[in-house]
């Protein structure tokens, strides 16, 4: 049997890339162009997962989505697709599974989202996907103490700081890159 994927995203080259690379890896995908499509689509279908753009009509729309996939009684995995990276805490406080940074090269994308389906099929099966779970909170502009959290809780890690280390050098060779640019245009 196909896993099923909902892919939420309005910029359209977008949807049909993933479209495309998903369903040739063996997936059977849906698009919706909009956060309003995309809840319905949720309400009708049932997903093995959800994949949304954050920032779509509104800068909250992915919000939308994520909510609307943890109500639905089936609980797909949902994973947060945007080219704007937040912090760890606030993508899993608005109940996103995973968060997919794009651009990204098509084998990384598949690892995560196997990895990802993986873990939320054993998290189903341990009886943690319950209807009992919380539902995800709207984002503060105040991190949570996930540090805290980590310290009480065996397996939780707080990496936020990875973000934060893994811009720093892109910038950098986005700095030399265009140094080398300008010196061979002079």
């Amino acid at each position: 049997m196909k896993r099923r994927i909902l892919l939420v995203d309005d910029e359209v080259a977008v949807l049909l890339t993933l479209k495309a690379v998903l369903e040739i890896s063996g997936f059977e995908v849906d698009t919706a162009a909009s956060a309003k499509e995309g809840k319905s689509k949720l309400h009708t279908h049932e997903y093995h997962m959800v994949i949304t753009d954050m920032r779509m009509e509104k800068e909250a729309s992915g919000l939308e989505v994520i909510k609307a996939a943890r109500a639905a009684s089936y609980r797909p995995a949902v994973a947060l697709l945007t080219a704007f990276p937040t912090a760890d805490e606030d993508w899993q406080e608005m109940g996103a599974d995973k968060m997919l940074v794009k651009p990204m090269h098509t084998r990384v994308l598949l690892e995560q989202l196997e990895k990802l389906l993986a873990s939320h099929e054993n998290k189903l099966a341990n009886g943690a996907g319950s209807k009992k779970d919380p539902a995800p909170k709207t984002p503060s502009k105040k991190a949570p103490a996930k540090t805290a959290l980590a310290k009480k809780t065996p397996g939780i890690k707080a990496p936020a700081k990875k973000a934060a280390a893994k811009k720093t050098p892109a910038k950098a060779s986005t700095k030399k890159t265009a140094k080398k640019v300008s010196a061979r245009n002079k």
